[in-house]
């Protein structure tokens, strides 16, 4: 028989609410890596390869910023799209300490033959399990969640 503490309705729902956004989170991030992994890219990689598509030519700081990682991973990340000949890295002219990283060609190739199977496969995940209405009434409440969190970090 399953037994569970009642700690008052507040705390309760924040918890379960919590469980249940995390499981979720959890569970998309899986499948969304597990499509990643078919295309022969890392997580990582492929947030490299999104931003740099999305956003063009940027330092390696900012794709640390843009992707939550470390300096020391991106490094690694970084250097393996190199020697697979997906980006190029160069000395900024502004920061002499700094490096600005672009897709190549092939990069660039990569991204458009990828970027939209990909969205199209976090779309289908999503729809399968929301209607629009739920969609518009759910994105709102995460960014809300999201921007009011982040405030005390």
């Amino acid at each position: 028989m399953k037994t569970t503490k009642k700690y008052g309705k507040k705390v309760d729902q924040a918890l379960s609410l919590w469980v249940k956004l995390a499981r979720a989170a959890n569970t998309m991030s899986t499948l969304t890596v597990r499509e990643i992994a078919s295309h022969g890219l890392t997580e990582a990689q492929f947030g490299v390869i999104e931003a740099l598509g999305h956003l063009g030519p940027m330092k390696v700081g900012e794709l640390c910023s843009k992707n939550l990682s470390s300096g020391g991973n991106m490094t690694v990340v970084v250097d393996n799209l190199v020697r697979d000949g997906l980006v190029d890295r160069a000395q900024s002219a502004d920061d002499r300490r700094a490096y600005i990283v672009k897709l190549t060609v092939k990069g660039m190739k990569l991204f458009d033959d990828i970027f939209v199977r990909h969205a199209r496969y976090v779309t289908d995940l999503v729809y399968s399990a929301l209607s629009d209405q739920e969609i518009a009434q759910l994105s709102p409440l995460l960014k809300k969640l999201g921007l009011s969190l982040r405030e005390r970090l």
